[in-house]
């Protein structure tokens, strides 16, 4: 047969990697990805300092924080960094554990190709072992939990993240600003409020039964505290409206300039009276207060607030049980929020709104301070992850021991369960297995503990109970329980099974076609990229 021209199906400039490649260059991607943010792992993790284009600084251990921080390219790797926000979503902590995971699954997996077993078997092999890893957390879980072990989950979440020397009274903080907004067994976070400021040492962060609103009274004649506060939230905008469309008006004497002027100050006079009639003495306007208005809330006593956030607007109406009102015309004193007390303070410099003593308050708020900016920002995130798995421990009312205590019995029981599969898949479960001993593993490294010496000693403490885990602090095998490290079931059901479906779907590529061309590149124009390039 006579040799004709090659033909090329893709554009120049288009790389492409087939079999082996593919799937080596998207378990290395892994690999790469989960060393990176292995170190911040557990209490003794080390933090990163991430650097944008802008020599803006972020100073952190929180897996998620810096996947979404660091510019990722690689294909595979972007899909780790989905597992990672996934997790944040889903529950709030465990990001680093998500990643390192499906990271040592993808590593575990590069062994098994290498013995020539197919990556669709080392994929179903995957999926039967992150099913019954569910099961065995099941098993495992501990289901009485209590106030206390709210408090013990709290302080987990935060241990190692910047906030040790505070954690208690924060962890305290945490479970009664959860334990406010909950409603039917269920806790929607964005109830909570967090405003940070810095200028203080940590102990000084407290929990405002209401709102706090980072902006400042519109006049100062206005008082500047108020108890018995009735509170009126307002979606309209109090000053005279410009017309819809282009108007004219012709005025022929000074007369009527002054009726037109005296006019426009009596709407808005108006106004005010309404909001004065109904009984307020407290306004926040989601929109503009003119000068005008301004000056009469004052002479009323009113004490107003413009520009609010829709969120704000949102919690203040949880907190003080006001109703958010679009036309004036409409406010009645049935619409109006309480409050005990509504007072502006300066705190480091800025003029910040408090709203406080709210009975029955659904929305609160923790004020968290810190002495700088970036401890500051770190303590935020600390929080949010705490806030998060005692929402979730709430909700599902299940935890575990922490310490790698769970996935040492998961390993264990795993390992078991293989024995009872027959076929290639065994070898797929058994990887699985290996691989769950990588968070205990990576814990003693963290802490300049031998790995494999901490394991064996795992392994064998196992035997005895489940709650048996690493207690990085005196790099001794203890009881998990008993010792206060807990963490939500959650957490971990969402590591593995997110996880393993990252891995899975990456180790299923065996063909990755990528363009190192923008259409500008070619030299097209890339509004005109309707149809399909030339073939050549």
């Amino acid at each position: 047969m006579a040799q004709g021209q090659p033909i090329f199906i893709l554009p120049e400039g288009t790389n492409r990697s087939v079999g082996r490649d593919a799937q080596r260059n998207n378990i290395l991607a892994g690999k790469v990805l989960a060393e990176t943010v292995r170190t911040t792992l557990g209490p003794k993790g080390m933090d990163k300092m991430l650097v944008d284009g802008l020599g803006d600084i972020v100073v952190t251990n929180d897996g998620v924080t810096i996947l979404k921080e660091m510019d990722i390219e690689h294909p595979a790797a972007k899909m780790l960094v989905e597992v990672a926000k996934t997790q944040e979503d889903e529950v709030g902590d465990g990001t680093t554990t998500a990643v390192i995971i499906a990271g040592e699954l993808l590593k575990k997996s590069e062994t098994l190709l290498d013995s020539d077993i197919h990556p669709t078997i080392i994929a179903m092999g995957y999926r039967k072992a992150a099913e019954k890893a569910q099961e065995i957390l099941d098993e495992i879980a501990i289901d009485d939990v209590d106030s206390d072990m709210l408090l013990k989950v709290a302080m987990t979440a935060m241990t190692g993240k910047g906030t040790e020397a505070a954690r208690e009274p924060l962890a305290k903080l945490i479970v009664d600003a959860v334990e406010a907004v909950e409603e039917d067994g269920e806790v929607d976070i964005d109830n909570i409020k967090i405003e940070k400021k810095d200028g203080a040492v940590v102990e000084e962060s407290n929990l405002v039964e209401g709102v706090i609103v980072d902006k400042e009274r519109v006049h100062p004649g206005m008082p500047s505290e108020i108890k018995d506060a009735r509170i009126a939230l307002v979606n309209a905008p109090l000053e005279v409206k410009e017309t819809e469309m282009d108007a004219e008006i012709t005025i022929t004497d000074p007369a009527q300039m002054q009726a037109f002027i005296e006019q426009e100050e009596k709407m808005v006079k108006d106004m005010v009276d309404k909001v004065v009639a109904a009984g307020a003495n407290v306004l926040f306007a989601q929109k503009g207060i003119d000068d005008l208005a301004q000056h009469y809330l004052s002479k009323a006593g009113v004490l107003a607030v413009r520009r609010v956030k829709k969120s704000d607007i949102e919690k203040l109406s949880r907190a003080t049980g006001a109703n958010v009102i679009t036309n004036l015309d409409d406010l009645t004193a049935d619409d109006l929020g309480k409050a005990g007390i509504v007072e502006e303070r300066k705190i480091s410099g800025d003029d910040m709104i408090f709203v406080e003593e709210c009975s029955g308050a659904k929305s609160v708020t923790l004020f968290v301070r810190g002495s700088t900016k970036h401890i500051v920002d770190e303590i935020v995130r600390a929080i949010e992850d705490a806030i998060g798995v005692v929402a979730a421990t709430v909700e599902d009312d299940k935890v575990v021991a922490g310490g790698g205590a769970p996935e040492i019995a998961m390993a264990k029981k795993l390992k078991d369960y293989a024995e009872s599969i027959s076929g290639r898949e065994q070898l797929a479960v058994n990887a699985f297995a290996e691989a769950l001993e990588v968070v205990p593993k990576t814990l003693a490294e963290n802490a300049g503990l031998d790995s494999i010496d901490s394991l064996v000693d795992l392994r064998a403490a196992q035997e005895d109970s489940f709650y048996m885990g690493l207690d990085v602090f005196s790099g001794e095998v203890a009881d998990m329980k008993n010792a206060g490290v807990i963490e939500p079931k959650r957490v971990k059901k969402q590591a593995i099974q997110s996880a393993s479906e990252a891995a899975e779907m990456i180790l299923r590529i065996d063909d990755v076609i990528a363009s190192t061309k923008g259409p500008e590149d070619m030299g097209m124009d890339p509004s005109a990229m309707g149809g399909m390039p030339p073939m050549m």
